[in-house]
């Protein structure tokens, strides 16, 4: 069996010092996550972005920059993940649509409140890409080229 990384995308969106995540289901009980999910046959990671972001919260996003580019192994699963993490804003609400299987709420914390709900984050890279966000890392969306 050949081994291969997961490609996911995930969105940071800060409004008035409240980062926007999502409470989840997993195996190991629910858990805060950015908005995110799994690339997905002929799409872009823009378009993935977009998608899973409206999928797990019924905002429209739209991405300004590229965060950065995570590597990281699941302790529990032993799964291999590229977080492509995108920063941008959300707009047109539309809560009629609903939330993804396994979304339990979408939720507004401050950094403050993460860190001291660090336990209930899905992975690491939740305070890792919050933290890169706030000192200030980004990149121009033509940073990755689609082809």
């Amino acid at each position: 069996m050949q081994w291969k990384p997961h490609a996911t995308v995930a969105a940071i969106i800060e409004e008035n010092g409240k980062f926007l995540l999502v409470e989840e289901t997993t195996e190991r009980g629910n858990r805060f996550n950015q908005p995110a999910g799994h690339l997905e046959d002929n799409e872009t990671l823009l378009e993935a972005v977009i998608r899973e972001t409206l999928e797990e919260t019924a905002y429209t996003f739209e991405p300004t920059s590229l965060l950065g580019i995570y590597h990281w192994k699941h302790e529990h699963n032993d799964t291999t993940y590229l977080r492509f993490a995108y920063i941008g804003r959300v707009s047109q609400h539309q809560p009629e649509l609903g939330l993804d299987d396994g979304i339990i709420r979408t939720v507004w914390m401050t950094m403050d409140e993460i860190r001291s709900n660090a336990m209930l984050m899905r992975s690491p890279q939740v305070i890792t890409c919050i933290e890169d966000y706030l000192s200030g890392k980004h990149f121009p969306l033509s940073v990755i080229t689609h082809l």
